[in-house]
């Protein structure tokens, strides 16, 4: 199952909860989640609204307790490890929580483990993330991408006076991924589910996170759109930022923001849906050079990659500083085996890191068909679109096992295995067969 974000008004917690919530998550198991974290601390709720004229979902927060502790990123980050989470879930929240606590360190100079969650701001993150990461695992969500996001415009009322939006979080948060300012016609026009719980992000040392963005001190401007909590669980998720991707969809959610705009509705959607087997969205080319290695280490490696999960491995000859001879080592990877993928890189190579890029691929439906080749079974690999075989391809391992066993050369055994193919209808042009 896939998810694609829409957040193309803006992005915040209790919107990506709500959508999700909206889309048949249950909040059961949503709670529950909450609860292994923070225990007896927080309520989630819901209910019905209205924004631009549609429907949407409204997640809200209900505190339990009457003097919720400060907490640093490290307490948040012992907490999830030691909670009874689902692991992708667990997963997704504690990379969502390390990115929130890497931009707001790097805005006020302070090392990511000393910032603080102040009081209620840390049971809305700890809601609004936990309860986010627990609804994509309890709707079956492997993988995630989602829109370029709108940030808004104008200036808002923080810890530490007036600053532009997007503010200084926000900005970080924002780098590698697509985004927009929104047009000054953005008014609000009534409070609807005006936020309680306002302020600005964070002052030093401090992050004040609330589930919606922050009062606008400038009325005809759009103010915050993005809050920091709403944009690090999309980047922690989210493989790749992309218009929505070829799927069969399942179901839709709306979460409603905490304002209403005239102009457009102020919701987060969500899009459910396996995908369709011709676009391939939401992958990540991950790539090191490396000069130092032995290369008769390269096939094994290559070997490694893919049996990680990559969809594909290769090795780009280049010239490095000072003359020296080396090789980029590319894989490709979605989100489920990108993790393994990097691993191996680390360990198999000598590299000291890797970079990373979102890429989408357009791929054929594929298919396995046998052939007969000297009484060996050789797989055809049969590419095609909309039931029209365009390639038909034998598998050349099966053909050298082949060669091998009867003692003829691989380009005979391969010639005999592309007639075998072609007399079985697999050519280009013909219809697929049957299964």
């Amino acid at each position: 199952m896939h998810a694609w974000f829409d957040i193309s008004a803006g992005v915040a917690g209790d919107m990506l909860l709500g959508a999700l919530l909206d889309a048949g998550a249950d909040v059961t198991a949503v709670q529950a989640a909450i609860d292994a974290v923070a225990p007896g601390s927080v309520r989630l709720e819901s209910s019905a609204v209205t924004r631009g004229g549609q429907r949407a979902t409204k997640a809200r927060v209900r505190v339990l307790v009457d003097d919720p502790p400060h907490r640093q990123w490290s307490s948040i980050r012992a907490a999830l490890a030691g909670a009874g989470l689902d692991d992708r879930a667990r997963e997704w929240a504690l990379a969502a929580f390390g990115r929130l606590a890497d931009a707001e360190g790097r805005v006020h100079g302070v090392d990511p483990d000393t910032v603080h969650f102040h009081e209620v701001g840390a049971l809305d993150s700890i809601a609004d993330v936990v309860g986010t990461c627990a609804a994509l695992v309890a709707l079956g969500v492997t993988t995630v991408s989602a829109s370029p996001v709108r940030l808004g415009s104008g200036r808002v009322r923080a810890a530490h006076g007036d600053i532009p939006v997007p503010v200084p979080a926000v900005a970080e948060l924002s780098i590698g991924w697509q985004v927009y300012p929104t047009p000054e016609s953005g008014r609000v026009v009534g409070a609807g589910e005006a936020h309680a719980r306002t302020g600005g992000p964070a002052g030093a040392h401090h992050h004040h996170q609330h589930d919606a963005p922050a009062e606008t001190t400038t009325p005809q401007a759009a103010g915050e759109l993005a809050t920091p909590t709403g944009l690090a669980v999309v980047r922690a998720v989210a493989s790749a930022c992309e218009p929505l991707p070829g799927m069969t969809v399942a179901s839709v959610g709306v979460g409603a923001g905490g304002k209403d705009f005239a102009g457009w509705p102020n919701v987060v959607r969500v899009v459910l849906g396996e995908a369709s087997g011709v676009a391939e969205r939401g992958m990540v080319e991950v790539r090191a050079n490396v000069d130092d290695l032995d290369p008769r280490m390269w096939p094994g490696v290559l070997d490694a990659l893919l049996a990680a999960g990559a969809a594909d491995a290769w090795l780009v000859p280049i010239q490095m500083k000072k003359g020296r001879p080396a090789f980029t080592v590319h894989a490709l990877t979605g989100a489920g085996a990108h993790d393994a993928v990097v691993e191996v890189l680390l360990t198999r190579t000598t590299t000291l890191g890797v970079r990373e890029s979102a890429v989408e691929r357009t791929i054929l439906d594929r298919t396995w068909v046998d052939v007969d080749v000297l009484g060996h079974a050789v797989p055809v690999k049969v590419g095609s679109r909309a039931g029209t075989i365009l390639h038909a391809t034998p598998e050349f391992s099966a053909m050298a096992e082949a060669a091998r066993a009867s003692g003829l050369s691989e380009a005979d055994v391969a010639h005999r295995a592309q007639a075998a193919a072609l007399a079985s209808g697999l050519a280009p042009g013909a219809p697929l067969p049957p299964a």
